[in-house]
């Protein structure tokens, strides 16, 4: 798997690193908004996809949504995660370009963080197969909210050396299977951390996982001065990290 956005690779090696980092990533990466969840969903959604599902993040706000959920996760030690926390949800091991569902089996699919990671033309045509007739395609990301003072100073540490994706303002893909693309953003105030919680969520990213040892120690050095030193986190023992939550919905076309 290789793709590029923004000029940064989004290689093979940086999708399967998450595996090593799970248990990190469930613990300190945000949920998503029911708001985002909710305008996806079109009037009659009751059975949904989550694809590239990871630990089960946004599949938990499908469930609590009251959708019917089955969740697809390539890696392992992801959807063991998955498992674990979500009993209840059927988690399959697949990937977006070989979805093991039968074809037009659910109301809508959802894509949390993860779409930058599929080859689009494989993924958007398997997506389009198990959609029923006017089905949904919803993706998400939550992105850092850069207009907090702190978060824009902790994004510049983060992304000294390189970018990550940003999907705002920008079509996630170009397709004939779908139409009527939308966009909108939703404010996602995080929730509670603590600063071995920001550093564990720093090591959650793909980038940083990759990058070699020393690099990766003097990039959580930084993250720990800035949090040590600036004005609106200096002697607080916790804080929250916020988002806004960028969101695309499509309609299947056939």
């Amino acid at each position: 798997m290789s793709s590029e956005r923004d000029g940064y690779p989004y290689t093979a090696d940086r999708g399967r690193s998450f595996g090593a980092v799970a248990d990190v990533y469930a613990t300190t990466r945000p949920d998503y908004p029911a708001a985002a969840v909710r305008w996806v969903a079109g009037p009659d959604t009751a059975d949904v996809l989550d694809l590239g599902a990871g630990t089960g993040k946004l599949t938990q706000a499908l469930v609590t949504a009251g959708f019917t959920v089955t969740a697809v996760e390539p890696l392992p030690e992801m959807l063991d995660r998955l498992r674990r926390e979500l009993p209840e949800v059927l988690g399959l091991a697949g990937s977006a370009e070989q979805i093991p569902l039968a074809a037009a089996s659910v109301d809508a699919v959802y894509v949390g963080q993860a779409f930058h990671w599929f080859r689009p033309d494989e993924a958007l045509a398997e997506i389009g197969r198990v959609l029923r007739p006017g089905g949904r395609l919803g993706l998400l990301w939550n992105m850092l909210d850069t207009r907090v003072a702190w978060v824009a100073a902790l994004s510049a540490v983060l992304h000294e050396n390189s970018v990550d994706y940003d999907p705002a303002g920008v079509r996630p893909f170009d397709s004939p299977l779908f139409a009527d693309l939308e966009y909108r953003q939703h404010d996602h105030p995080g929730h509670p951390i603590d600063l071995p919680g920001l550093l564990d969520l720093v090591r959650s990213r793909s980038y940083i996982v990759t990058m070699p040892p020393d690099e990766r120690s003097a990039v959580l050095d930084r993250v720990a001065r800035l949090a040590g030193n600036h004005p609106d986190l200096r002697g607080r023992e916790s804080f929250s990290v916020p988002y806004v939550t960028d969101a695309w919905r499509a309609v299947l076309t056939a």
